[in-house]
């Protein structure tokens, strides 16, 4: 979706010409329990061409395919065929996403301060484990942690 009703809410190039209170009637249109149901929230800002011209290469499409595929056949040998981390059930959010003292402390202040719901936290817990999946990492790392709370921007907007 776009960040206001003009799309230009926090452009570079172009200013945006909507007040507060038509951006917040925008934005009520998704309402928040269907927001809780997307895992992944991410802002992509419009690209100058400066941009485009100078980008760096990123990630091939091969390696992201096999580093993917590695992930899920982790996630099948760790669940079973067919189960994903998009997937888990509560418990197996308990017994698969488990966090240190000091993550779950982070976890819970980004709870409060970004006002958080219940499915959000599982939410983030199952992006943080994708992650830590993909990095090849048997645990959820705290960088894993930040990156899945980062995930949930249109919770703060």
């Amino acid at each position: 979706m776009n960040p206001c009703p003009c799309g230009h809410l926090g452009d570079k190039r172009h200013a945006c010409r909507c007040s507060e209170q038509q951006i917040r009637k925008y934005r009520a249109r998704v309402s928040g329990p269907l927001l809780d149901r997307i895992d992944l929230h991410v802002e992509a800002p419009a690209l100058g061409i400066e941009d485009l011209q100078n980008a760096s290469a990123g990630e091939s499409s091969g390696t992201m395919r096999t580093r993917i595929a590695t992930a899920r056949e982790v996630q099948r040998a760790r669940f079973g065929d067919g189960v994903v981390n998009a997937r888990l059930s509560h418990r197996q959010i308990r017994d698969h996403c488990a966090l240190d003292a000091t993550q779950a402390a982070t976890l819970r202040r980004a709870m409060e301060k970004l006002n958080l719901s219940a499915r959000a936290y599982d939410r983030v817990l199952k992006v943080a484990r994708t992650l830590a999946d993909l990095a090849g990492e048997p645990r959820i790392a705290t960088p894993h942690l930040l990156e899945a709370i980062q995930y949930r921007s249109l919770d703060r907007a």
